[in-house]
């Protein structure tokens, strides 16, 4: 079966040469992949031209405006910037031509579009960007990364039933343990906000996890709980912090075997466990986040990212599309209709 992908072209720091590379390593991993790709065809065609393997694997649609990285994202919903790149992919998804969108672009303004154009699951009040991350024992779904700089407590709560049901999709795990993220694991640290949170999900009998309670930064990288759950602030900030430690370690295990030659000797010998370790750190591997709540799936890639980033979320968007996470997703959310506040009792 055929699986069609709208693309943002020109979203992104490197947009749009590491998105038209990125697609060119997608397509040879994801043969049943078709690409609705939006953005400026005089600077598209020629980066096309350059890779022959994506020949008769993509549809462009010339779109004038692109969305920059420092707009706001009340401007992307302007009249001025109906024609964008974002939202002309966007409304791909809305009339049905593809099952996903992805862009590297601005976030707030990908979210707002999302939500005017894809509009909200029923029940869920605001998306939350989820992604899976390296722990000591895995991966652990984190959210919100970003979407949200503020949340209340019956944000916290959707996004752990969210994350649970995501959690539950990737890791085929029918009981996945939540964290709340906070300073501490005591029951009486954090603000209210987290307190009255973790009461919520505490006392909820319908959850589809088993919640742990608080947990610390330190445990997202140990892996405690199955999906970690925090405001948009803290979890880019949580998210930043891990891709800079794993960039770091990287740096100084190279410099070690370099500073001497029984060091560039031992290197020889440890090459593979070094290639292993370097992909498990390379934030590239778990590049792409998905709006999670939104009425269609919607893959954020990070908009610093290079080509290899890119396929990587572009692979994402095709476990997604495959899964039929969206349907399953909407499901889940109507059985607990009584947590996102629904009238279950309707006919």
């Amino acid at each position: 079966m055929t699986l069609t992908l709208a693309v943002d072209a020109m979203g992104g720091d490197d947009a749009p040469g590491i998105v038209v590379s990125g697609l060119a390593i997608a397509a040879e991993k994801h043969p049943n992949l078709h690409f609705l790709v939006f953005g400026h065809q005089d600077q598209l065609n020629p980066l096309f031209d350059q890779h022959p393997l994506l020949s008769g694997r993509y549809t462009l649609t010339h779109c004038e405006v692109a969305i920059s990285g420092d707009e706001k994202p009340a401007n992307a919903l302007r009249g001025g910037k109906r024609d964008s790149s974002m939202r002309r992919a966007i409304e791909a998804v809305k009339q049905g031509e593809a099952q996903a969108i992805i862009s590297a672009g601005n976030t707030g303004a990908l979210m707002a579009l999302g939500k005017v154009l894809l509009r909200m699951v029923p029940g869920v009040d605001r998306p939350a960007i989820a992604s899976p991350l390296p722990t000591a024992k895995g991966q652990s779904v984190v959210l919100d990364l970003g979407a949200n700089v503020q949340c209340d407590e019956r944000n916290l709560l959707q996004f752990a039933i969210m994350g649970a049901l995501y959690a539950r999709f990737l890791f085929g795990k029918n009981n996945p343990t939540i964290g709340l993220l906070n300073i501490g694991s005591e029951e009486q640290k954090g603000h209210e906000v987290l307190q009255v949170a973790a009461d919520l999900m505490r006392d909820s009998a319908s959850l589809p996890g088993a919640f742990a309670g608080f947990i610390e930064a330190d445990d997202i990288a140990a892996g405690t709980t199955d999906v970690v759950v925090t405001d948009g602030f803290t979890g880019n900030v949580a998210l930043k912090t891990t891709e800079g430690v794993g960039r770091l370690i990287s740096g100084m295990v190279r410099e070690a075997f370099r500073s001497g030659i029984f060091s560039r000797i031992g290197y020889l010998f440890a090459m593979p466990a070094m290639g292993r370790l370097r992909q498990r750190l390379d934030p590239r591997t778990y590049n792409g986040g998905m709006f999670l709540g939104l009425g269609g799936i919607c893959v954020k890639s990070h908009g610093g990212t290079d080509d290899i980033g890119f396929a990587n979320a572009v692979s994402v968007s095709v476990e997604l599309m495959a899964g039929d996470f969206q349907t399953k997703i909407a499901q889940a959310i109507a059985d607990n209709g009584d947590l996102f506040g629904l009238d279950t009792d309707a006919a």
